[in-house]
C-alpha cells in the first residue's frame, strides 16, 4: 500500500509540472489520481463517495453565482473604478483594492477576486513594472483571504472538509493572522509601488465571460475539489505514519514546494484530523504564504498570469523574494507564540 501510494503522489506532485496536456486538465486528472489513491489505501465506500459527491458543492455555486454576478456587472464596475481612480491619490487606490479584494476573496471567491483584479489592472493602464507588481500584491493578499471559509478556495474546503470542523474553524484559527497579513501588504503597496502612465502596460484578455465559460469553470471546480477530497482520505495512512510525528516548524518549511505545485493538492494530501491546531497553523500557513511566490502555487496567481501576459520569469523576481520574507517573519511569530 505505502508503495502504491508514494507512486500516486510522486505523480501528482510533479506530472502537472512537467507534462503540459496534465496541466492544462488538471482536474479530471486530480480525480483519476484520488480515485486510484482512495483503491489502494482501501477507504473506498459509500461515506467516502457521498462526501466526494457533498464537499465541492458550495465552492461550486459560490464560484458560478459570483461569476454570474460580475458579467452582468462587469460594465458598471469598470466604470466606476476609472472614476474612482482618478480622483484618488492612486497608491492609495491600489492599497485599498489590494485589502478589499484579500478580504472580500473568502465570501465572492479567490477566482472571482482574479478576475475582478484582472479587470481593474486592465482598467487603469499604468507602467507594466507596477502593475506586475501590484498583481503579485493582490494575489498573495487574495489566497490569503480566501483561506477563511470554505467556499473561498479549494484549499480551504478541503481544509475544513478532511477535519470535519464547522464553517468558521479556519476564520477562528488564523483569521487574525490572515487579515493582519492582507492589510500589511496593501500598505507595503502603498509605499513601494510608484505608478506612472505609461505605453507599456500589461496586455491581456480582459473580454466579458461567457455563459459557457462560466459554467465549465464551475464544472471544473466541482470535479476538482472531488478529486481532492478523493485524494486526501486516499493519502490519510500515509500521513500518519510519516508527518504526523515531524514538527510543526518542518512541515512549514516543506511547503514552500506549493511555490511550484497548487497548494490545495498539498493540503489534501498533507492534512489530518488526529493533527493538533498548532500544526495545522503551521502547515496552512505555510502553504497560503509560499503559493503565491511562483505562477503554479495558487488558482489566482494562475488566473492573473494567463490573462494579463505576465511571464514566470517576471513573476519569479518579485514575488519569489517578497513571499520568502513573509515565510521567515510568519515562521519567527509562529515560534514566539506556539
Amino acid at each position: 500500500m505505502v508503495i502504491g501510494l508514494v507512486i500516486i503522489l510522486l505523480l501528482v506532485l510533479f506530472l502537472p509540472f512537467l507534462v503540459k496536456p496534465i496541466e492544462e486538465n488538471l482536474e479530471p486528472f486530480l480525480f483519476v489520481m484520488g480515485l486510484l489513491a482512495a483503491i489502494v489505501s482501501g477507504v473506498l465506500n459509500k461515506e467516502l463517495w457521498f462526501d466526494a459527491l457533498k464537499d465541492p458543492i458550495f465552492i461550486t455555486l459560490a464560484v458560478l453565482i459570483a461569476g454570474l454576478l460580475f458579467k452582468w456587472m462587469k460594465g458598471p464596475i469598470e466604470k466606476s473604478i476609472l472614476s474612482i481612480s482618478q480622483k484618488m491619490n492612486i497608491r492609495l487606490f491600489l492599497a485599498l483594492i489590494i485589502i478589499i479584494l484579500g478580504l472580500l476573496s473568502s465570501v465572492i471567491t479567490a477566482i472571482i477576486a482574479a478576475i475582478v483584479l484582472v479587470s481593474i489592472v486592465s482598467t487603469l493602464k499604468l507602467d507594466r513594472k507596477t502593475e506586475i507588481r501590484a498583481v503579485i500584491l493582490a494575489c498573495f493578499s487574495i489566497g490569503l483571504g480566501a483561506v477563511l471559509t470554505p467556499i473561498g478556495e479549494p484549499l480551504s474546503t478541503i481544509a475544513t472538509n478532511k477535519l470535519n470542523e464547522e464553517f468558521f474553524y479556519l476564520f477562528n484559527l488564523i483569521g487574525l493572522e490572515v487579515i493582519f497579513a492582507v492589510v500589511a501588504i496593501g500598505i507595503i503597496a502603498f509605499f513601494t509601488l510608484k505608478p506612472g502612465k505609461s505605453d507599456s502596460s500589461l496586455e491581456g484578455s480582459n473580454e466579458a465571460e461567457g455563459y459557457p465559460e462560466i459554467i465549465i469553470r464551475s464544472i471544473k471546480i466541482y470535479l476538482f475539489v472531488m478529486g481532492l477530497t478523493l485524494l486526501g482520505a486516499g493519502f490519510e495512512p500515509l500521513v500518519n505514519m510519516y508527518l504526523l510525528h515531524l514538527q510543526p516548524g518542518v512541515l512549514y518549511w516543506i511547503n514552500m514546494i506549493s511555490a511550484i505545485l497548487d497548494n490545495a493538492t498539498l493540503a489534501a494530501a498533507e492534512i489530518s484530523p488526529s493533527m493538533d491546531a498548532g500544526t495545522i497553523r503551521f502547515l496552512l500557513l505555510g502553504l497560503i504564504i509560499s503559493g503565491g511566490m511562483l505562477i503554479p502555487g495558487n488558482i489566482p496567481n494562475i488566473i492573473s498570469a494567463n490573462k494579463l501576459g505576465i511571464t514566470s520569469k517576471e513573476w519569479a523576481k518579485f514575488g519569489a523574494p517578497f513571499g520568502l520574507g513573509v515565510m521567515v517573519l510568519f515562521f519567527i511569530y509562529l515560534l514566539i507564540v506556539g
